[in-house]
């Protein structure tokens, strides 16, 4: 995975090429008058679409063909082949569709067809007049886009707590941190597309109170909002240090604010002590060495990532931290931070200019639990997102929803889950009976080592490894009692593609 876009191939789909070039099931990456085009056979079926994944960049043709869709080798979106539409997060954009035509045994792509039109919903009396999404994160931006591309056009509002716009979260840690990503790459929409899509979003509005008798929401500035229908999208907050966490060097990552304070911090400074090794600790970890930063992490477990990943993947992780410079501190936990440094309770002191917590998160559930939404360590849902108030959908790090897969109710914090369960709950409150049956996905970059995660194995037994970890090329595969419950891929873009189909499919068969 890289966000590099790929070159042009030299096959001209304008001259054409011939019918035998692409067998059925292929895929063949192009040009048209310079544009990247896919070419993809299904059948008798030619198909022509933009090449290039509208999330990072990332080359479809190294994709993976599904019915009538390809779907992303890097995070898993997926686009339709008859009409370019973006279906799955965590693309927001659709790709170009072109025409083709086939003549004497060649195949020509002409011109490029116009976007289709957004859908117009038929008017009748179940559709909510007032839609209010709480919160500003993945999950409420992707059902707010959603709704729009359905056809719903009345009064949506989305209420953020945080003061900027949604932002590519995943991206802060990532290339945000080492500095090659720009400011201006990090909003995932412009202002002027709030305004074009009449989404009213209001920045810094905290919600004190849900009233779901009277069904509003009131603001702790006493503005009201009245509401159809609702969506819970409140996300998660960091775990505090609760040992010297208030001091201003000690920092969190969850918002913009807070990235760009540690950028400040990653210029200005040279020693840091990240405390956690979680994804998010190591992600920044990664990110500030490459600006040069000192880093020492300090985590109570013996392995990083051991419980998620396994002895073998965490070890491998370290090893490749420790390549890069890192220190680390296991089996031990902070006691006190200073101005000038952290004391561990093993009485060790580390000197650091800034201190980052990666700890986990939390749900924020505290409005939930005001409305008497039932909760469950998170909030629970139905399989159509609904809460156990009618008119109420939660959707992301908040949501724990019943996994058909393992007939248990699970909570993720993953970025395209949270996306995914956006947009379906958006499609069910506009009157569609739509099962969340999500795989769920998550992606980590450390340094130039890629690992994409496919399912959810909160307990696991058994941790086997297929292929060769110190040469980056390998699959993990989790069970319990038997059981595959996820895979981790080092390296393998189309083998988590088809893990994910599989899983998709054994859903289907065990219904």
């Amino acid at each position: 995975m890289n966000s590099t876009t790929p070159d042009i191939d030299y096959l001209d789909f304008g001259i054409g090429i011939l019918l035998s070039q692409i067998a059925d099931g292929a895929m063949l990456a192009g040009h048209v008058d310079n544009e990247p085009v896919l070419l993809a056979r299904r059948g008798e079926e030619i198909f022509a679409v933009g090449s290039v994944c509208t999330h990072y960049g990332a080359p479809l043709a190294d994709g993976l063909l599904v019915g009538d869709t390809v779907r992303c080798p890097w995070h898993h979106a997926c686009f339709s082949l008859r009409t370019g539409e973006v279906l799955r997060a965590p693309a927001l954009t659709s790709i170009p569709c072109f025409d083709v035509e086939r003549k004497d045994g060649r195949i020509r792509v002409r011109a490029r067809r116009k976007p289709a039109s957004r859908r117009s919903l038929p008017a009748h009396s179940g559709l909510p007049d007032s839609i209010v999404i709480v919160g500003g994160g993945a999950a409420g931006l992707a059902a707010a886009e959603t709704f729009r591309r359905e056809g719903y056009d009345g009064r949506l509002t989305m209420l953020s707590a945080d003061t900027s716009a949604p932002c590519d979260r995943p991206n802060l840690s990532k290339g945000y941190l080492t500095g090659t990503a720009s400011d201006d790459s990090n909003p995932l929409r412009t202002a002027e597309f709030y305004q074009d899509q009449d989404i009213e979003l209001k920045l810094g509005a905290r919600v004190g109170s849900i009233d779901t008798g009277a069904r509003h929401v009131e603001l702790t500035d006493g503005t009201r909002y009245v509401y159809d229908a609702l969506l819970l999208a409140t996300g998660a907050e960091p775990v505090r240090l609760g040992t010297g966490d208030e001091r201003p060097h000690v920092r969190y990552l969850r918002t913009l604010a807070d990235a760009h304070a540690l950028n400040a911090d990653a210029v200005a400074s040279r020693r840091a002590v990240v405390i956690g090794a979680s994804f998010i600790g190591l992600e920044v970890a990664a990110s500030l060495r490459a600006r040069g930063v000192d880093v020492h992490v300090v985590a109570p477990g013996a392995i990083p990532m051991q419980r998620i990943l396994g002895n073998d993947l965490g070890q491998h992780i370290r090893t490749l931290h420790e390549h890069h410079g890192v220190v680390f501190h296991l089996g031990t936990t902070a006691a006190s931070i200073g101005v000038g440094g952290v004391t561990l309770k093993n009485g060790a002191t580390l000197a650091a200019d800034f201190v980052v917590a990666g700890i986990g998160v939390r749900p924020t559930l505290t409005l939930a639990k005001q409305a008497g939404l039932e909760l469950d360590r998170g909030v629970t849902v139905d399989p159509y997102l609904e809460t156990s108030v009618p008119g109420i959908f939660a959707a992301g790090d908040i949501a724990r929803w019943p996994d058909r897969r393992t007939g248990e109710n699970i909570r993720v914090e993953h970025w395209v889950v949270a996306e995914r369960q956006g947009q379906t709950a958006a499609r069910n409150m506009l009157g569609r009976r739509e099962r969340f049956d999500c795989v769920p996905f998550f992606w980590t970059e450390q340094y130039d080592f890629s690992l994409a995660y496919v399912g959810h194995a909160e307990g696991w037994d058994k941790a086997e490894i297929d292929g060769d970890l110190t040469a980056r090329d390998c699959t993990v595969t989790y069970r319990r009692g038997g059981q595959k419950l996820a895979q981790a891929f080092v390296h393998r873009d189309l083998a988590g593609l088809r893990a994910e189909l599989e899983f998709e499919r054994a859903m289907v068969r065990n219904e």
